[in-house]
């Protein structure tokens, strides 16, 4: 497993200006979409990465799009945006990404809700239900740390699925206090748009990331 994981916090939303956490999955800000739009420019990794992952919520998908825009594919992009690439990235939507919290803000809204807001992108994965906080998705630690350990798996899977291709590198596109539980680190606080690059290590505990 020696491909480069790369994690990417979402960029500003609208509840981290006005710390109203009752409106349901909420959208990035002007600067949020800056912020995304900048890592065009500044992630340095981006000829690598075969594989995105994101949290279905609003504020990753938005980052996703607008941070990988010269990476992904173009069938996620409309064919006059001039976004994308022949033959680029695939974007999968994990749910397992999602943040914590059972808070309107931190909760997803509907497959059918997402479809009509990003028409170009793959919903049919999407349990019914997805964004309920419950059972898998609950906000306790011990729902938490079973998708931290789920994602970290199947990333191990796309790891090995993309060791004999050009493009090696996987991005996951997340959230600030999920990324703890994924990453093993409790002290992880990157900033809006921030990243960190990592490996996956085969561990008697399971595969862990280590920070490169």
């Amino acid at each position: 497993m020696t491909s480069k994981i790369h994690l990417v916090r979402h960029a500003e939303s609208v509840h981290n200006v006005s710390k109203d956490f009752s409106r349901l999955d909420p959208c990035l800000t002007l600067l949020g979409l800056q912020q995304a739009t900048q890592l065009t420019q500044t992630f340095p990794h981006a000829s690598h990465v075969g594989i995105i992952l994101s949290s279905p919520l609003r504020r990753t998908i938005q980052t996703t799009l607008a941070a990988f825009q010269h990476v992904l594919d173009k069938r996620y992009f409309d064919p006059d945006s001039g976004h994308g690439i022949e033959n680029g990235a695939t974007l999968i939507l994990d749910p397992d990404l999602q943040e914590r919290s059972a808070l309107p803000c931190d909760t997803g809204s509907t497959s059918q809700a997402l479809e009509a807001a990003f028409p170009r992108l793959d919903f049919k994965d999407l349990a019914e239900g997805w964004q309920v906080k419950e059972g898998l998705y609950a906000p306790e630690d011990e729902a938490v740390n079973e998708r931290a350990k789920r994602v970290r798996s199947r990333v191990a899977e796309l790891s090995d699925y993309l060791k004999n291709q050009e493009r090696k590198h996987v991005v996951i596109v997340t959230h600030g206090i999920f990324m703890k539980f994924l990453s093993g680190d409790e002290d992880i606080d990157l900033p809006k748009a921030g990243w960190a690059s990592y490996t996956l290590e085969k561990h008697s505990s399971g595969i862990v990331m280590r920070e490169i």
